[in-house]
């Protein structure tokens, strides 16, 4: 029994196969890896994932006390405080400017590919219409 495959077929495995190179080629970019690279210094400091969790437990606080009407604009400037000296951390300040770097190569990519698209490939093609 043979399959045979329909020039829809063989147009949507072309394009597939595009769509894993272009993966690919995008982890072969040296925004990328920085990106790999930052994120797995951030990763392995086990002080700054205790940082991390520090500031997360006080952003959670935070945002409970202001679904309760609790939070005052103190509490916004101690976040806010702690927010900037974790991001003012080498190895964090290093990931958040590769994570800005790689975002803005992606969204270069996705521009590139949605301009014969005429959508926003990055956004959902839904049925309705965008104001």
């Amino acid at each position: 029994m043979s399959v045979e495959t329909t020039p829809e077929g063989d147009l949507t495995s072309d394009v597939d196969e595009l769509a894993t190179e272009l993966g690919e080629a995008i982890t072969d970019l040296p925004a990328y890896q920085e990106f790999c690279e930052a994120k797995a210094a951030v990763e392995a400091d086990e002080e700054l994932q205790e940082e991390i969790r520090e500031f997360e437990q006080l952003r959670e606080e935070f945002m409970m006390a202001r679904q309760t009407g609790d939070a005052s604009n103190e509490d916004l400037r101690e976040l806010q405080s702690a927010q900037q000296e974790l991001h003012e951390k080498p190895k964090m300040s290093a990931y958040l400017q590769a994570q800005s770097e790689i975002e803005l190569k992606l969204q270069e990519l996705n521009e590139i590919i949605s301009e014969p698209l005429e959508v926003d490939f990055g956004q959902k093609a839904g049925g309705c219409c965008e104001d």
